[in-house]
Parts: C-alpha cells; structure tokens; sequence
C-alpha cells in the first residue's frame, strides 16, 4: 500500500531528510530529479523544506546545523517512547548524538549513532507522523544499513526496535532483511571487503518510474554518478550524488511489502 496515514509501527523507517549547505541548491535537482512538489515552511521552522510527491509527505530537506555536519540523507524510525529507545540505544552499544528534543506539536526527536557509527533518528510523532507515501516513484523504497560489522548490528538494533531478520547472506555478501510485522522492511548488510573507503552509513533508495532517465536527469543538474544504473533482482538500481555530494540510490521497482 502505497499510501499511509498516522503514525508508524514502532522501529518503522518514518521518515528521511536531507542536510546540505545550500538548501536553495538542493531544491531545483530535488524537482528535477524526483519530481517533488516542494513546499517552504514558516520562518520558525529554520528554512526547512517539505517534499510532496501528489500532495503526500516524501522527504524534507533542511540546512546543515553546523558547518562542520556531514551533508547527507538522515533515516528516522518510529517509536512510540522516545526515552526507552534512547535507554535501549545506549544500554546496547550505540551513541546518543542528539538528545530528545521537542519540535513544536510536529514530533519528538533524538540522533543516535549505532556501534558501527552510523547515525539515524528515532522519531516519536507529533502532529507529524513521516512518510505518507512509500513504494512508488518518488518516494522511499528501501532502507538499508552497510558497515564492515553486520553481526553486532543485527544484535544491535534487534535490541533496539525488537527486529527480526531474515538472513540472505552468500559465500561473498553478509546481508539480511529486517522484517516487522512478517515484511520485509529493509535490510543491514556488510561492505566487501575492497570497499575500504566507505563509512558505516544508513542508505536510502528512492523509487524513480525510468532509473536510466532519473541518472541522466541528476547528471543535467549537477550531480554525479557513483555506481551506473544496473539489473538486479529488485529492479533497476543505480547510486547517484547530489549536487552538493550527498549520495543516495534510484530503483525502479519496489521490493514487496514495504507499508503493505
């Protein structure tokens, strides 16, 4: 089901955003490439953006805090008690990087960062519930954990939202799907071991309806291809840079059951 309205179940990847330096920059590729309706919020609310695919809440895009926060996409999960997750987080071997803060009547948030160091959000809904629609071109498709420590992550965030997964490794990929409810919701996997450079990161996929004509689009804006669009068995994937570098994936097709 595409759509969805009220709060998400509890460890439910909710809700994604983006900080960059130049929210300006960010706002004619995120149109472009996404086809994002992008609505400006009050004065109060520090130029953040709200992304709007057919009038349904896909994304935000907001300046970075500091000079020196990194630029790049931000993963929020539900939870119901913002404290008790927060408790789990750190009882468990992760950091807390934000501690809970109200914002307006939208919600309650902290900023973790799992053993590996991989940031993400827990977000407690407010009169802001996240994602209203998933699972179709413009919109979230898939999430996924990568660092070169899967199985404490695993242990890590089962302790945390109560996960179960299904494993999906082979003799050269360590990967399995966290599952909530019976569905497959994302996944936390293991980079091969020549991929030395990349940090410990959540990333996002976006569902895009063309993969090869999206990646043409982000080039004629600005941004970069990382990976070249690419056959898989989850659709058409290809791995993209922003015009301010901040990295993310496009994919054609949506795995089964995410929202459902």
């Amino acid at each position: 089901m595409p759509i969805h309205d009220g709060p998400w179940l509890d460890g439910t990847p909710c809700w994604i955003d983006l900080s960059v330096p130049d929210v300006d920059a960010a706002r004619p590729f995120y149109e472009g490439v996404m086809g994002w309706e992008i609505q400006e919020t009050p004065p109060e609310y520090g130029g953040y953006l709200n992304c709007l695919k057919n009038g349904r809440p896909a994304a935000g895009i907001g300046p970075k805090m500091t000079p020196e926060a990194p630029t790049g996409w931000l993963t929020h999960f539900a939870t119901s008690d913002l404290e008790a997750s927060v408790e789990r987080v750190s009882a468990n071997g992760g950091q807390l990087s934000m501690p809970p803060m109200d914002l307006m009547d939208l919600g309650r948030m902290a900023v973790c960062a799992d053993p590996s160091g991989a940031g993400f959000s827990l977000w407690q809904a407010g009169s802001h519930a996240g994602l209203g629609v998933v699972n179709e071109p413009g919109s979230l498709i898939w999430t996924e954990q990568m660092s070169r420590s899967s199985q404490e992550n695993l242990a890590f965030y089962g302790a945390v939202f109560g996960w179960e997964f299904h494993d999906m490794s082979t003799d050269d990929l360590r990967y399995a799907t966290f599952v909530i409810e019976s569905r497959d919701i994302g996944g936390v996997g293991e980079y091969a071991a020549d991929d030395l450079e990349l940090p410990a990161q959540w990333w996002v996929y976006l569902a895009v309806d063309d993969t090869d004509a999206r990646v043409d689009q982000v080039v004629k804006l600005g941004g970069s291809v990382i990976r070249p669009p690419a056959d898989s068995p989850y659709g058409r994937i290809a791995t993209v840079a922003d015009n301010q570098g901040a990295s993310f994936s496009l994919m054609a097709a949506p795995p089964e059951g995410y929202g459902d």
